[in-house]
């Protein structure tokens, strides 16, 4: 029998849903079967409304080999998981004769650990156990999580902490969960049998799509441990967010904090000499990280290389150690020490890490108002690793709403470690090490120059670096006042978002919420709900609000967000581009703008009938010369400088919505 193709088969899978097949997702749906069958690589640009979910779904169900589709958020993968693989497995039975079976697989800390639960959690201060549920007063919010947390272990069939509506608190959650360095492994656990991680594993083991996210991916890729089963196929949506998210998973971080609570639990098992170095390296180090000012360090200063050596030189006697000694005294010792071994591996490894000085990390320090000093160490790219071991034997498909920067998908393919498209297709030792890729833009069902307008204040001064600009609350309080309302407002710091927000709810009768005020979920819940109500904030604001319909009419951004000048990551990047004899001002700092620029304006139009206004405060959008491939990498809406067009469209846009 003919394997049916991949158009009827989305067709059946868009029925199943009740929904209307659009010609961008047709396209998806070919370029991903074509790409999958011929085992190569595939960037696609799919914009919001496409239906990209089902654009790669149906493909890959029909292919018939094992897919593992990573996404960043968790509302995709549960979206995924629960909605859109049930009904396309059904919707495809008739035609591909089988069901697949599919399954969610995250790290270990995200499921509930029974050893914890019923064992107690090690600690550092007094041989034996912690038991949370003994201590914690039942009337505080933290025994209170705990006390639901132990009803729940009784009931649950995945411990997966997102299965537990309501959920707890991280506090209350790491009393009951563990890292993979910490788990004793399910041959040594008395309750390995029952564990609900590894009961995961085993459903992904036998599942034909396994869906995970960006950091299980990263931790597979850079641990050389295997985390996910052997696949042929891996899709990779929200992938512009890869890059960060494998970086964050490559990044070493040291802290007093860490040091010391790695020796508090070393201590006890370990002979007294080998404790009182590492008491003694933590000491060092600490008084270090006192006088340690913020920014890169290009060379290690000596009086640091010092105290790593000591913290790795204590790190390794303490290994050893602990290999060497057993206490039966020590109650669950197997417990006690595998936590001891994970946070002195840390300490041990990071300092060795910063030590070897390789070229291709970058050393900081960071200071936190709360938490303190710490030392940091990130890869200068990931994009030698991602090309190494995400490309090599098996299909990639990498999606997402923003992958075409300034036009082209190059940009995005270079942080990748791809050579730019179609040179990989060469013969010889060149293309094995750019594998080759093909990158298609199926569009969007939205009419983006009927539905919306981009605005930018050509007027105003060139943004500085003091929060306070009165030319640009001026002119955001007259935007805001003609919408009505309807506002969500994203800044590039959240002192320029609290300042605005202080400003204008002093200017004007309309509710402003800050985010930090109340949890993201709860602040975007109450903007969707009324129609006056503004939202202004950072970072997580550009890329997670959905609210379609006319309650999100105006989107501002206050300035175009380049990383800032004492990023020692983002500047270290520029310069190593630089320095290859690239343009690292458009490589790094240009192209990181315009990736939250294009997420930042995909806020306003998410569905057919929404209209509205995207302006962006910061006139050098209109005359510098980068400012072309800012616009570029945005949506196509119609394109104005004009303030009273723009004040007299929202007014308009306004009424309409005050009439509907």
């Amino acid at each position: 029998m003919s394997k049916p193709a991949v158009t009827e088969l989305l067709q059946a899978a868009v029925d199943a849903v009740k929904g209307t097949e659009r010609p961008g997702q047709a396209a998806m749906a070919e370029a991903v079967a074509e790409a999958v069958d011929a085992g190569r690589h595939l960037l696609v640009q799919a914009g919001t409304g496409t239906g990209k979910s089902l654009g790669y779904l149906v493909p890959a169900l029909a292919h018939g080999e094992r897919v593992v589709v990573a996404t960043a958020t968790l509302a995709l993968q549960r979206q995924l998981v629960e909605r859109d693989l049930p009904r396309t497995v059904e919707a495809l039975h008739p035609q591909l004769r089988r069901r697949p079976e599919f399954a969610m697989l995250k790290g270990r800390s995200n499921y509930l650990c029974l050893h914890r639960m019923h064992e107690g959690v090690p600690q550092e201060e007094e041989d034996g156990l912690f038991d949370p549920f003994e201590s914690a007063t039942p009337t505080s919010k933290l025994g209170q999580d705990l006390l639901r947390l132990r009803d729940w272990s009784d009931e649950t069939e995945t411990g997966d902490r997102d299965d537990l509506k309501p959920g707890v608190s991280d506090r209350a959650w790491a009393q009951v969960s563990v890292s993979s360095r910490e788990c004793l492994g399910a041959s040594k656990c008395a309750y390995g049998a029952e564990c609900f991680a590894e009961a995961a594993r085993e459903r992904a083991k036998l599942a034909e799509v396994i869906v995970t996210n960006h950091a299980l991916l990263a931790i597979d890729a850079i641990e050389g441990a295997p985390v996910l089963p052997g696949h042929e196929v891996l899709i990779v949506d929200e992938a512009h967010e890869l890059v960060s998210r494998v970086t964050g998973v490559a990044t070493g971080e040291l802290t007093p904090g860490a040091v010391n609570r790695a020796m508090r639990r070393v201590a006890k098992l370990v002979d007294e000499k080998a404790a009182d170095q590492l008491q003694t390296a933590a000491e060092t180090f600490e008084r270090l990280m006192e006088l340690a000012l913020p920014g890169r360090l290009e060379k290690v200063p000596e009086d640091l290389q010092y105290a790593l050596m000591a913290l790795r030189d204590a790190g390794r006697t303490c290994l050893s150690a602990l290999g060497n000694t057993r206490d039966k005294s020590v109650q669950d010792e197997d417990a006690v020490r595998k936590q001891a071994k994970a946070s002195v591996e840390n300490v041990h490894d990071v300092a060795e890490r910063i030590l070897e000085g390789s070229e291709f990390d970058v050393i900081w320090y960071e200071r936190h108002e709360r938490f303190g000093a710490s030392l940091r160490v990130a890869p200068l790219s990931v994009s030698g690793l991602l090309r190494e071991k995400l490309f090599a034997d098996r299909s990639v498909i990498l999606t997402s709403a923003t992958l075409k920067l300034g036009g082209d998908f190059n940009g995005v393919g270079a942080s990748l470690g791809l050579a730019p498209e179609g040179l990989g297709d060469e013969e010889g030792d060149a293309a094995a090490e750019t594998p080759p890729w093909k990158g298609l833009d199926v569009g969007s069902p939205f009419d983006y120059r009927k539905q919306g307008i981009l605005y930018v204040a050509k007027h105003l001064a060139n943004p500085g670096r003091e929060p306070q600009r009165t030319d640009m609350l001026d002119e955001l309080t007259e935007l805001v006042e003609a919408a009505g309302g309807r506002t969500l407002g994203l800044f590039s710091s959240m002192r320029a978002a609290r300042s605005a927000a202080e400003e204008l709810r002093g200017r004007l009768g309309l509710p402003i919420l800050l985010q930090g005020e109340e949890t993201l979920g709860e602040l975007i819940r109450r903007f969707a709900e009324d129609a006056e109500t503004c939202l202004f904030g950072t970072l997580s604001l550009w890329q997670g609000v959905d609210v379609p319909g006319p309650n999100c009419q105006l989107v501002v951004m206050d300035r175009v967000p380049f990383p800032r000048p004492d990023d020692p990551l983002m500047s270290a990047r520029q310069k190593a581009v630089e320095e290859a004899g690239g343009n690292g001002f458009m490589a790094v700092a240009a192209t990181h703008a315009a990736l939250l620029m294009a997420q930042g304006a995909g806020r306003l139009v998410r569905a057919t009938g929404d209209r509205g206004v995207v302006a962006v405060l910061d006139p050098r959008l209109e005359r510098a010369r980068y400012g072309g491939f800012l616009r570029a990498s945005m949506p196509d809406f119609w394109y104005t400088t004009d303030r009273n067009q723009v004040r007299r469209s929202l007014s308009a846009i306004d009424e309409a919505a005050k009439r509907g």
